[in-house]
């Protein structure tokens, strides 16, 4: 575990709590990067769908997509602005083709 290498040398207190806490925003932290990523990975299959101007598989990959952006606004991954600019973007881009 390279994480908690790097938590030890962060985390030069001799305070438990201290070191607790690190510890559980490096868990968080990865956790949120994960989520996140995902989020991206998702928009990014829809984009491409885009691209080839397949209106079907985008129709079909902004159901799937719309709830996952507010689901990582929901869970504070993103701002609710952020997840609202997204989904009326790529709605907009769909609707288009």
């Amino acid at each position: 575990m390279a994480d908690v290498r790097k938590q030890k040398k962060l985390v030069k207190t001799s305070k438990a709590s201290a070191r607790k806490r690190a510890r559980q925003n490096l868990k968080r932290r990865a956790h949120n990067r994960a989520l996140f990523s995902a989020m991206r990975g998702q928009i990014k299959h829809l984009r491409a769908s885009l691209a080839s101007k397949n209106k079907k598989e985008a129709q079909d990959l902004l159901k799937t997509t719309l709830p996952v952006i507010a689901r990582m606004a929901s869970k504070g991954i993103i701002h609710r602005n952020a997840a609202a600019r997204y989904s009326s973007r790529l709605t907009q881009q769909v609707n288009k083709l």
